[in-house]
């Protein structure tokens, strides 16, 4: 009589996509199921069973119910075979983050609807400085602002500014619109030549890859010069 048998393979050992590691890698962390987010947590199994497996019957003791898991005191984790104290502490740490983060309320993003928006989201950037900077809003379909960026710095009256830079951070945050920005710490507010020959050159970049460059802002300790109010976008 032939006697057949599944043999248990450590993570290292399965195949790649099987992997809870590598499937968040590639995949994204939404398309692993709760046994193998704690799988990663817990790193390993024991010889009887994987991780992922050991991961499982601990949920199916509490009825897959991530409340109730959060319920387990480090004693309770520490029952099962292949759990030592800081694989349950790990546990433990993980559910306490997941609670807290349901009791913060999402900070919700300035939105922009007009110069003066961006103005007020940008004045404090420029505050008391005495050389110049270069910096952009990125925002997201509705014009929220998603983050600021730092693109260059110079000297008392100039800022030299690659626009390949620029659209690098609007790829990596993914914005669909722009607005750029530079202070003047002489106060003089007028655009130079070299001002309008980079924002026309941000524009024209914009539109092929499909992003919206709002306005360009002058910043200074008089005020403000808006590319778009004054018909200069």
């Amino acid at each position: 009589m032939e006697e057949t048998y599944t043999k248990r393979m450590h993570l290292k050992q399965w195949a790649e996509q099987d992997r809870p590691r590598e499937k968040l890698l590639l995949n994204g962390r939404r398309l692993l199921s709760d046994a193998e987010l704690i799988a990663i947590l817990i790193g390993s199994g024991s010889k009887e069973e994987t991780a992922v497996d050991l991961s499982k019957r601990i949920l199916s003791d509490v009825e897959n119910n991530l409340n109730d898991l959060a319920r387990l005191t480090l004693a309770d984790l520490c029952n099962y075979k292949g759990i030592g104290e800081a694989k349950a502490i790990a546990i433990t740490a993980a559910l306490e983050l997941g609670r807290r983060r349901r009791e913060n309320k999402p900070i919700e993003k300035p939105q922009i609807g007009s110069s003066e928006d961006a103005y007020q989201v940008l004045q404090s950037v420029y505050a008391d400085l005495s050389h110049e900077e270069f910096w952009i809003l990125l925002l997201n379909t509705n014009n929220r602002v998603i983050a600021k960026e730092l693109i260059s710095k110079g000297g008392s009256g100039v800022v030299a500014v690659d626009a390949k830079v620029v659209f690098q951070a609007v790829l990596q945050a993914k914005a669909t619109g722009l607005i750029l920005s530079h202070n003047h710490p002489s106060g003089a507010l007028k655009p130079s030549t070299a001002d309008k020959n980079l924002t026309r050159k941000i524009v024209e970049g914009g539109e092929l890859l499909d992003v919206r460059v709002l306005d360009h802002l002058i910043i200074s300790d008089e005020g403000y010069y808006s590319f778009l109010d004054h018909g200069d976008i």
